[in-house]
């Protein structure tokens, strides 16, 4: 409807982030999600904008094709499930932007490009920390250069937690694994090698980084959207993605094939992810004061160039991308298709969100 910012998932984390930083931009968002009276306490400290009460996926997407906003920013996940049936709805009516971050889901949003563009509108994914915070080094870094040989880029994210219990959204996407991926099993990782994805152990590549602040930080692969930004970005035929938040021990690297073995089995994982849902996390400062995007980026003749993107809380960056990508969006800045951030509006967007390269 108009002008409208949807962002299904309203009352949560990440949503509350996404709409201070659009009412920072003067922007008023609609919430979305399942609880009306929490609904309507989180409207009112964010402009006290309109709500609409949809407790599933499928009345979320109902809900989008009745009354057609301008742009609606998806923070439901397990996005593997989430992502498709509401970029779905959006054409052709509406923008569409998540937070996705695995490799699946992020390369089913990229693969709509074609359905996006007859529509006349523009599908962002991987729009929050790990995915803008590296692909934009990478993107700084080749431009005006030919393709690499090499990109490794590394996530270091650092935010506060609040206690409460994880919930089984987060849960399922940390033990889902990455179903209907090509070229490796569900719980195994992925690279780039010869310009297609690989199978590779998950924990493997354990790099310490020296942070520009003078910090060290261990980082390991992970299968992570940031692997397939970083290649599309680079051109790159050889490109390894790692996060200082994947088990990078030798403990728990030796366990990691057993434990992938056994949630590989549906109704253990499914257990695995009840359970993990419950879990109570405690209230924890952010580690580090700033979080970090990091790429290193060689060349066939053995030029080396390495770049970052200093940002302060992960969290509160996470909400600040979607929200200055819908402004673009609504200022029709964009062009048609489907992109992960960088693709679509460049560097600047990390700096308007905030970020420093260095």
């Amino acid at each position: 409807m108009g002008n409208e910012v949807w962002i299904l998932g309203g009352t949560g984390r990440s949503g509350a982030a996404i709409a201070a930083e659009l009412v920072n931009r003067g922007i008023t968002p609609v919430l979305v999600g399942r609880d009306a009276t929490r609904l309507q306490a989180a409207a009112k400290r964010f402009g006290d904008g309109r709500t609409v009460v949809a407790a599933t996926v499928e009345a979320m997407a109902t809900e989008i094709r009745r009354q057609q906003p301008a742009v609606v920013i998806n923070t439901v996940g397990p996005f593997g499930t989430t992502a498709v049936p509401i970029a779905q709805a959006c054409l052709p009516g509406s923008h569409y932007v998540d937070l996705a971050n695995d490799v699946a889901a992020v390369s089913t949003l990229l693969g709509m490009t074609e359905a996006a563009a007859a529509a006349g509108r523009s599908f962002v994914t991987g729009a929050g920390f790990g995915v803008t915070a590296t692909e934009t080094v990478v993107v700084r870094l080749c431009k005006g250069r030919p393709a690499p040989a090499h990109v490794r880029v590394d996530m270091v994210p650092s935010l506060a937690i609040e206690a409460g219990p994880l919930g089984e959204a987060l849960a399922a996407s940390i033990l889902d694994g990455i179903p209907g991926v090509e070229e490796g099993g569900r719980f195994q990782g992925r690279r780039y090698e010869g310009g297609r994805l690989v199978p590779a152990r998950l924990g493997t590549g354990v790099q310490a980084l020296t942070l520009p602040d003078g910090s060290t930080v261990t980082t390991a692969s992970m299968p992570l959207g940031e692997l397939l930004a970083a290649q599309r970005a680079s051109g790159a035929p050889s490109v390894d993605a790692a996060s200082s938040e994947a088990p990078s021990s030798p403990i728990a690297r030796a366990l990691m094939p057993l434990a992938t073995s056994l949630l590989a089995i549906g109704p253990i994982r499914r257990f695995a992810i009840r359970r993990l849902a419950q879990l109570k996390l405690k209230a924890r400062e952010r580690p580090r004061e700033h979080s970090w995007g990091h790429a290193r980026v060689e060349w066939a003749d053995g030029t080396v160039r390495e770049g970052w993107l200093q940002v302060g809380d992960a969290q509160t960056y996470t909400g600040a991308v979607p929200a200055e990508v819908a402004r673009r969006l609504l200022a029709n800045e964009a062009k048609p298709g489907a992109y992960t951030p960088a693709a679509l509006f460049g560097t600047s967007l990390a700096e308007s969100c905030g970020g420093k390269y260095l």
